[in-house]
């Protein structure tokens, strides 16, 4: 299975959102919070983006928690996760 990463942060809405519809799907991941300006770096270099959260299946980003919705409305999620389950 692909690693998923969410770089986010404790008090984002759209973090909580992201998280929410993954743990809905049972889909660990793993969460680092961007307190720090040496992680906040890593993920702008990342990304290309300075918003959290941020989201990687693996080296892909997947973008905030707009993207990631938009993804799992069109079946994405799964294909890109677990390709064996999909459809």
């Amino acid at each position: 299975m692909i690693e998923v990463t969410m770089y986010t942060t404790t008090t984002c809405p759209y973090c909580r959102s992201a998280k929410r519809l993954l743990d809905a799907k049972g889909i660990a991941y793993k969460e680092i919070d961007v307190r720090s300006v040496d992680v906040k770096t890593e993920m702008v270099s990342r990304s290309g983006r300075r918003t959290v959260p941020q989201i990687f299946f693996g080296n892909w980003h997947v973008g905030g928690f707009d993207d990631l919705a938009q993804l799992e409305s069109e079946g994405g999620i799964d294909q890109v996760l677990n390709p064996r389950m999909a459809g």
